[in-house]
């Protein structure tokens, strides 16, 4: 993979803004023609740099206000065992996130639901179906204080 430049962060970064932004603008922000600024662009997505683009849907809009962190602990910590986990949580449309973590618990799951009725069912229904957790803990979210997608990219050393 090739070092970002300056003109490959400001595309990185423009993108990130708004996927949606044509390459004229963005040539003309970047004061280069049209072609060089595509071919960038195609390059970072070819090297991996730009893995997708997507819409950012509101979840309040869609009624689903309520987000929750789970805590997971697996009773067998064996390879086996956590590729079933990893397997299973992949199936479960309200865990958005999941994350293999160090401390007391093994896994960080980033839940989105209706409501704590929708939670409790999908703990019940859902969540303590999955093989092997032993131990679960919820924290609810009371207020979004920041959230972004957008990385602050920095030149390559």
């Amino acid at each position: 993979m090739a070092i970002l430049d300056q003109i490959d962060i400001k595309i990185l970064q423009a993108l990130q803004n708004n996927a949606k932004v044509n390459m004229k603008e963005l040539s003309a922000e970047l004061n280069i023609s049209k072609t060089p600024v595509y071919e960038r662009v195609k390059r970072l997505e070819e090297e991996g740099y730009i893995r997708n683009y997507v819409a950012l849907v509101d979840n309040k809009k869609v009624g689903l206000p309520l987000v929750v962190f789970c805590n997971v602990s697996l009773a067998v910590h064996n390879d086996e065992h956590i590729q079933r986990f990893k397997a299973e949580i992949q199936e479960i449309d309200e865990v958005m996130e999941c994350y293999s973590i160090g401390g007391i618990y093994d896994f960080f799951l980033k839940v989105v639901v209706k409501d704590l009725a929708a939670y409790d069912q999908f703990v019940f229904n859902k969540l303590t179906k999955v093989n092997g957790i032993v131990k679960m803990q919820s924290s609810f979210v009371l207020n979004e204080i920041k959230h972004t997608t957008a990385l602050k990219v920095v030149p390559g050393e």
